[in-house]
Order: structure tokens, then sequence, then C-alpha cells
């Protein structure tokens, strides 16, 4: 829909939630601010799992942690609860930096399992300590106060927990749309893809759980003074796993669904608490199987939740706005090396993968201002040699050195720094992004405002730059006319020029192409072609692995030949189409 609409809708969201207490009693207003505190939780898991891709089950002992720690200030050194606040975030924040950088490396269903884990020690760690009042709990919290106005009735501090919670939506918002939001939004793409246009996405991932553990310290502050007594019973694996549902019900993959999950879910867990004891003595078991039955049906049936019945009316997530390329300054580019200087050099490159040897005894070099070609028929190791020089791959053997430098033991990132750009065999984008959002990915270098100056709306005039960079790329590769388009709708030969777009977006020395016209029709390579040619004149240096033959011989003016992971010849093309090996190992084989 419009961004008329959207407006709209959420001029009409806030002026209900506004108006919500002259239209309930006072159990509404109550609950209604038990669902605005749940909803900073989940939005916390809206990032980081349903953008992110890091399930957690133990939010809820971050909101734990951060109750505590404000109750403990509070009650036992009669501090204000607004230092609370400030000593409350700051301790879940330095929990989840060092349960993150512990337990974030962990891959596949190692890491939900860690957060289990975790969730349950620090619940059981509350009822063990005695300052903290064990399992009793800690009482007689004081309620907040703005001055001389007390908040200790539901509807006084109904407008702080909303306000809270719409500025939390607009940071989250600014977030998604900012430098460190296509990071975020890219990391389900895997670290690979992060790498090659210089983002780590451990780094960005721990960023990530910090600022959801964040979220979940407001909500947690919120909860003591709100209630003004804690146990540790409301912070244990049940409470997370119920605010993970909420996500799931809400739609974990929208920021509104963060909205719509708590306010669903706790509405239901009311009702039943009220109908289920009418019906058996064993109301909480019951009410347990109930939230199972729905959480399964939610996983077979709705998995998009409540916001993939209502999404499409709503537009997308935030993406760029394109600036016209003469109101912004450009983004800052690298000085390209002198024609004829030499870019790379690859000397005895090896790579075993135990008792295969993949590349074997490679060298060869790139001088600036060359297309160099690499081929050879399939299994030859191509795709394998890339991978070792942008650093995808370490080195069994050999060396190789980019403008001078040794990069052999670097990492990918390191690499994309000093001005190598790739694509990939396998297409990677990111489908649910933009084209120009994808692009944009690529001027990640060049750029950069972090997390909270993103959330804050710190970086208009970076972000203004990186779209007008990202639509000047788009409109090289042929393609601005649907900047907006999601690029998951591209058919794979033109998803592989966005790829090229975006690896242009980080204003390379050496652009390396892994079979960049797969899947392209005969004008399209034909356009391909031209922007090589051009590229070239501009002084972009550029490595290819092709397999058509015909598209690479009358583009590339030399060509490394390999064969069983080892280099068969080199030469220009013409030397290479006549000479009888290669005819044999690779020519002769193509149908």
């Amino acid at each position: 829909m419009s961004r008329r609409f959207n407006h709209t809708l959420v001029a009409g969201s806030v002026l209900a939630i506004a108006l919500l207490p002259a239209a309930l009693g006072d159990f509404g207003v109550a609950l209604a601010n038990d669902v605005g505190i749940s909803v900073l939780v989940v939005l916390g898991l809206v990032l980081l799992t349903g953008v992110g891709g890091a399930t957690s089950f133990g939010q809820a002992a971050f909101v734990g942690i951060a109750a505590y720690a404000s109750a403990w200030l509070t009650t036992v050194h009669g501090a204000s609860p607004w230092l609370g606040l400030l000593f409350a975030t700051t301790v879940t924040g330095g929990a989840a930096l060092a349960i993150g950088m512990l337990t974030l490396r962990l891959g596949g269903h190692y890491l939900p399992l860690s957060t289990i884990a975790w969730g349950l020690a620090i619940a059981m760690l509350f009822g063990n300590i005695e300052a903290l009042g064990r399992h009793t709990g800690l009482a007689n919290i004081p309620a907040l106060q703005l001055g001389p106005w007390s908040l200790l009735d539901a509807r006084a501090i109904y407008y702080l927990i909303w306000t809270i919670v719409g500025l939390a939506f607009l940071f989250c918002h600014n977030l998604l749309g900012s430098r460190a939001g296509r990071a975020i939004r890219s990391l389900r793409g895997g670290s690979t893809l992060l790498a090659s246009v210089g983002a780590d996405a451990y780094r960005v991932r721990l960023s990530l759980f910090v600022t959801a553990a964040l979220l979940a310290a407001v909500a947690g502050w919120l909860y003591a003074h709100k209630n003004r007594y804690i146990s540790p019973s409301p912070f244990g694996l049940r409470a997370s796993i119920e605010y993970l549902l909420m996500a799931i019900c809400g739609g974990v993959g929208h920021l509104a669904g963060a909205l719509l999950g708590p306010g669903l879910l706790l509405a239901l867990k009311n009702l039943l608490q009220d109908a289920l004891p009418m019906l058996s003595k064993s109301g909480e078991r019951l009410e347990t199987l109930a939230f199972g039955v729905v959480f399964i049906a939610l996983l077979q049936r709705a998995r998009g939740g409540a916001m993939g019945f209502v999404g499409r009316h709503l537009g997308r997530q935030a993406t760029l706005t394109p600036a016209k390329p003469t109101t912004v300054s450009p983004l800052p580019r690298r000085r390209l090396p002198p024609p004829g200087a030499e870019v790379l050099r690859v000397q005895g490159v090896v790579k075993r993968f135990g008792g295969l040897v993949a590349v074997d005894g490679v060298s060869f070099s790139v001088a600036a201002g060359e297309i160099v070609g690499l081929i050879g028929p399939n299994g030859a190791g191509k795709s394998t040699l890339f991978n070792l020089l942008t650093g995808t791959l370490p080195l069994s053997a050999g060396a190789v050195s980019f403008c001078g430098r040794d990069i052999g033991g670097l990492s990918a990132r390191t690499i994309a720094s000093l001005g190598m750009a790739r694509s990939f065999q396998h297409v990677k984008l990111r489908p649910n992004m933009s084209l120009i959002d994808n692009v944009a990915l690529g001027a990640h270098l060049r750029s950069g405002c972090g997390m909270l100056r993103g959330g804050l709306r710190l970086d208009r005039r970076e972000e203004r730059q990186i779209a007008a960079e990202a639509l000047r790329q788009l409109e090289r590769i042929g393609l601005a006319e649907r900047a907006f388009e999601l690029a998951g709708s591209l058919p794979l030969g033109t998803q592989r020029v966005l790829e090229v777009g975006r690896a242009l977006a980080a204003d390379p020395v050496l652009l390396v192409l892994d079979e960049p016209a797969a899947g392209l029709r005969k004008l399209e390579k034909r356009a391909l072609a031209e922007l090589l040619r051009r590229l070239r004149e501009e002084g972009v240096t550029i490595l290819i692995v092709e397999h058509d033959m015909d598209f690479v011989m009358k583009l590339v003016d030399r060509l490394v030949v390999m064969n069983f992971g080892a280099k068969l010849l080199e030469g220009t093309p013409a030397a290479v189409r006549a000479d009888p090996r290669v005819q044999d190992a690779y020519l002769g084989s193509v149908a």
C-alpha cells in the first residue's frame, strides 16, 4: 500500500492507544499495561529471531535481570527508580554481551539449546541469592514518579508504558532502514554474504542480541516498578516460551507483529483462565495444554502469524528513498591503480580437502585495467580458487598478493575492505529486500553509521548518499526502473546482474565475477559485456569465471585455463582457442 496509507494507519493506532483507557475498566487498563511491557520484549525477539534468524528461549531472563537490578538498587539502597533504569540496562547489557560472546558463535540447534540453558540458570540464580530475597522475592519496590506525579495507579503508568513502546517502535523502524539494518536483514544470507561486503556477521548478531536484551531490560524495569513486587517465577523458561509464542502469533518477521502478538495471546490467556476452571479442577494444566495446541496450530497453519493475513495491506519493510545524485555529495571513492600496475599475483596456490587436492600450484597475475578470464571444465577448481582469492577459504599453500599486500591469511571481510568485490556461483541475494537495498548493502564499507545513530535517525545525510549511489549502480546495470521490486521476484539471470550491481557499489579495485552471464538471454549478455568493457575503461580490473565460451572469448584480454585443479595454459583468447590441449580438456567436452 501507499506511504500515505501507512501514515494514516500509524496515526490511527496512536489515537486508539491514547483513547483506550477511557473505554476500559481498571482490569482492562491493567491488562493493556501488561501487553505494553510484553510488546517491548517481543519487539526484541522480532529483531533477533524474525529478522536476524537467531532463536532465543531466554529473553525472560533478561527481563528478570533488569527487574531485580532496579528493585535491589531502589529497595536496598533507596535510589531513585530512574537511576534504577540506568543501572538495570547497564547490568542487563553487560550480561547480554558476556552471554552473547560465549554462545553466538554456536550454529544450528546448539544456539537455541544454549539459550534454554542460561535462561534456566539465571532464573534459578534469582531464587538462591539471599540479597534478592531468594524464592520469596523483593517487595515494597517504589513506584515511578514524574516530578510531583505518582505513577502508582494503572491509568497513570499506562501512558508512560505506551510512550516507551512507541519510541521503541520508532527506533526499530529507523534501525531496519539504516546501514546497520541492512546488515541485520542480511544475516539470514549467511556470514559469507556479509563478509563479501565487509560486514562481520558475528558482530552484527552480537549487537542485535544486546539490543534485544536492552529492550527486555526496559520491560523488566517497568514490570518491577508497576507491580512493586517481584519473584523468580515470572522470569523462567515458561515465560520465555510465551514471549516467543507471542512473536510467532503476531508475525515474527514484522515489527507490527510485536504489537498484535502480545495483545492476542494475553487476551486468550485471560479468557482461558476464566473459562477452564469451570470445565475442570485442573485448569492450570489445561491452560498449558491449550497453549501447546495453539503453538502447534500456528506452526502448521499460520507461520506468518496475524501479520501473515494483513501484512500485504501494510506495505514493505523500511527501504531506502533514493535521492537525486545532484542533491547530495557522493560517497568517497578509492584511488585506482594506474593502468598496467600489478593488482593481483597468485603464486603456487594449493587447496587440499583431506586427501583431495582441489587447487594444485596455480600461478598467474592480473594487471590494472585488464579483464582476465578463468575457464575450465566442471570440477576444474575455478570456484574454489575464487574462494581462496577472496578469503572465503584458507590457503593450504602458496601466496596471494593484492595491490602489493600479502592477503593469504586475511579474512574475507578484510580483503573486501582492500577493494576486492565479488559475485557468487550460487546467487547470494536477500529475496525479501528490494533491489535498491540489496545494492546499497554493497556500500557497507563506504559508510560508517552504527545501530545507535541509525535507530535515532542521525544518519540521514549518509543514507541519502548511499541511496543515490545504489540508484546510480542500478542505472549502470539497467535495473533502475525496478529499484523497489523485491529481489526474489527477479529471474535467476537478472539476479546475477543485480549481484554485479551490489559489487560495484563497493567501489572495487578488482571485480571478481563467478559466472555472471549464466541464465542471461542473448541481448542481456551483450548488455553485460558492454558494462564490463565500460568498467575496464574506467580503470576497474575484472577477473571472471564463465562457461559461456562465446561470451568470454569476445570479452577478455587474457585467459587462464584450469584442468583437474592445475593451470593448463595462459594466453590470449585466440591462442587458447587454438591450443589442442584446451580443445581436448574443455572445448571438445562441451555439447
